[in-house]
């Protein structure tokens, strides 16, 4: 798949999946909203990772720069 993600835009998602580890551990969220939070973040890191969002696939929307020819 082709990336569709800029720098700026996983950065965010790095720092959100971050952020909501920490709120995890330090048992700010607990239970159900805990355990969604996570998959939340996860999904987050493992987009931010590979630089391709689905979502953005599905509606169009690229936040990756042009590249240079």
């Amino acid at each position: 798949m082709k990336t569709n993600m800029g720098n700026a835009d996983r950065l965010i998602r790095i720092l959100a999946s971050l952020c909501i580890s920490v709120l995890f551990i330090t048992g700010t969220i607990t239970g159900t909203t805990a355990m969604e939070s996570l998959g939340v973040a996860g999904i987050f890191y493992l987009t931010s990772l590979f630089g391709v969002c689905p979502v953005y696939s599905l509606l169009g929307i690229n936040s990756c720069p042009a590249k240079k020819v």
